[in-house]
């Protein structure tokens, strides 16, 4: 439930946030475009005081000047009407446009931006006298800038959208993965305690005299079938951690895999080195789990007819650490990351969850670290794991 109210939560977020943008992109385009309609308006103020001081005089050369050599230099569209609106001069606008034409575009630049006066002010009266207005309209700049935030916001959408196909499509391929992965990660857990119990039967069938020792190491399976069953329940909840011998844990895994070594693969040597016992902060079965793990992983990887996996227990001042070494097939340095993410796999039918289970309860669930130390291909692979030291 919480895990859903979070998804809800990020979503309502990533919308909000989206929609503060969206709005400050179209804020900032409008400021834009009202600074660049302003400037226009002073050129077009200074045009009108420009077209009155020279109107008055008794050559034409001035005023025919300032529109044939200054206001063709302006970059939006430009009228000159009479008091009555009715245009006598046009700019930046087709030479083939009616009358009828040129005053509907007249009327559609006046309601973009109001038209400025040209009052000429009688110096004897001091009379003031409307000569006629300039009316201009909005140049192709701004009309691209007033267009430009919908087409990013446009594409932008887009590219969310089909990010979000995308991002949908790769999490249902990985949801299929993971189950399917958890099938095949589970079967083979099981597989080792199942298979060991059917040797066992058949053991007891054909020498029945030997049933003391073999129910003794059954009742090891059952344990280590109730073990996987526990394992997988604590995955996904906060685990309790306790002091723990490092070395008797390492034990525990390598004495029941070295019994059933057969079962796994022939002619293996499974070795343990470091005497010392070092106490850890860890959860007992989890960690087992991930060691375990490790040294299958090495063991699966053997592809020569004699393998050898050894575990070596050391550490220093703050962690316990377990270096698993095998002569098996080597892992690519631009793979020594990659084992540990989901779906990710060296072996030809594996489903990449094993290592990914191993890096989630090392790292998230005990605060550690393992890691590729060294591998080369056809030498074999060196695992390192840290887990912190009791107080």
């Amino acid at each position: 439930m919480n895990g859903y109210r979070n998804s809800v939560n990020i979503k309502l977020g990533l919308f909000f946030v989206g929609l503060i943008l969206v709005i400050g992109l179209l804020a900032y385009s409008n400021s834009i475009v009202n600074r660049l309609r302003n400037d226009n308006r002073e050129i077009v103020k200074l045009y009108s005081e420009i077209i009155a001081k020279t109107v008055n005089e008794d050559s034409d050369t001035n005023l025919n000047f300032v529109f044939d050599e200054i206001i063709k230099k302006v970059q939006f569209p430009i009228i000159y009407s009479d008091s009555e609106n009715k245009p006598i001069y046009a700019r930046n606008l087709s030479q083939s446009l009616t009358p009828e034409q040129l005053q509907k575009s007249l009327t559609s630049m006046d309601k973009q931006n109001d038209p400025i006066p040209i009052v000429y002010t009688d110096p004897d009266s001091n009379e003031s006298i409307l000569l006629g207005y300039l009316h201009y309209g909005d140049s192709d700049l701004i009309r691209k800038l007033q267009w430009l935030p919908y087409l990013e916001i446009g594409v932008v959408a887009l590219f969310i959208f089909l990010g979000f196909i995308g991002f949908n499509s790769i999490r249902n391929s990985e949801k299929r993965n993971i189950w399917v992965g958890m099938a095949r990660e589970t079967a083979h857990q099981l597989g080792t305690p199942v298979s060991a119990l059917m040797g066992w039967v058949d053991r007891l069938r054909t020498h029945p005299k030997e049933s003391y020792n073999v129910v003794k190491e059954m009742e090891s399976d059952l344990k280590r079938l109730e073990q996987i069953g526990s394992r997988f329940s604590k995955m996904g909840y906060d685990s309790e951690l306790k002091s723990i011998s490092l070395k008797e844990l390492v034990d525990r895994q390598s004495v029941y895999l070295k019994k059933r070594l057969p079962l796994l693969k022939n002619e293996i040597e499974l070795t343990v080195s470091g005497i010392d016992d070092i106490w850890i902060e860890g959860n007992e079965i989890l960690l087992g789990w991930a060691i375990e793990n490790v040294i299958r992983n090495g063991i699966d990887s053997i592809q020569s007819e004699k393998g050898k996996v050894n575990i070596s227990i050391s550490s220093d001042n703050e962690s316990g650490i377990i270096q698993i070494q095998d002569n098996g097939a080597g892992i690519l340095k631009k793979d020594w990351k990659n084992i540990f993410r989901p779906g990710f796999s060296t072996k030809e039918r594996g489903w990449g969850l094993g290592l990914s289970l191993v890096n989630r309860i090392i790292n998230e669930i005990h605060d550690g670290e393992i890691k590729v130390l060294h591998s080369k291909i056809g030498f074999g692979t060196c695992f390192e794991i840290r887990i912190k030291k009791s107080a």
